[in-house]
């Protein structure tokens, strides 16, 4: 495939300071770039999800994780179950609304450290030097100790 930024500047390694993803197109600078020992790599932003935020769950289907999903409907309806027997009937319209929005800021603020955490555990490790670098700046990546 052609780059279709080939041609703009010449000096390709002043512009292009935040790495390679896909065919050579460059990452934004929040981008962090995986891949295990099969070769099978996954992008994904560092930092606050407004997807999740927005969205909540649909990003974690459309990113296929499903542990994650399993994790955050348990979670909130372990909250939810608590919230019915702990608050009268009266209440529950007021409290409610409050509780879904303090689960969306949260999982907005987590979400993508939680699927990162899940790939290494999965045995992905970041492909390049930036994506290592942001990735242990954002405290989602510790270099593994050695044995």
């Amino acid at each position: 495939m052609q780059d279709p930024f080939k041609g703009f500047n010449d000096d390709d390694d002043q512009n292009n300071q935040n790495g390679n993803g896909p065919q050579g197109l460059p990452l934004p600078p929040n981008y962090a770039t995986v891949v295990n020992a099969d070769g099978n790599m996954r992008i994904a932003k560092v930092g606050f999800s407004w997807t999740m935020l927005v969205f909540s769950p649909f990003p974690t289907i459309f990113r296929a994780d499903w542990y994650n999903l399993l994790c955050i409907l348990g979670i909130e309806l372990g909250a939810s179950m608590l919230l019915v027997m702990t608050v009268s009937v009266n209440q529950l319209a007021q409290v409610t609304p409050v509780l879904q929005l303090v689960f969306y800021v949260l999982w907005g603020s987590i979400y993508n450290m939680m699927y990162f955490k899940h790939l290494f555990n999965r045995g992905f490790v970041p492909a390049d030097d930036r994506s290592r670098d942001l990735l242990t700046q954002a405290h989602y990546w510790t270099q593994p100790k050695e044995k």
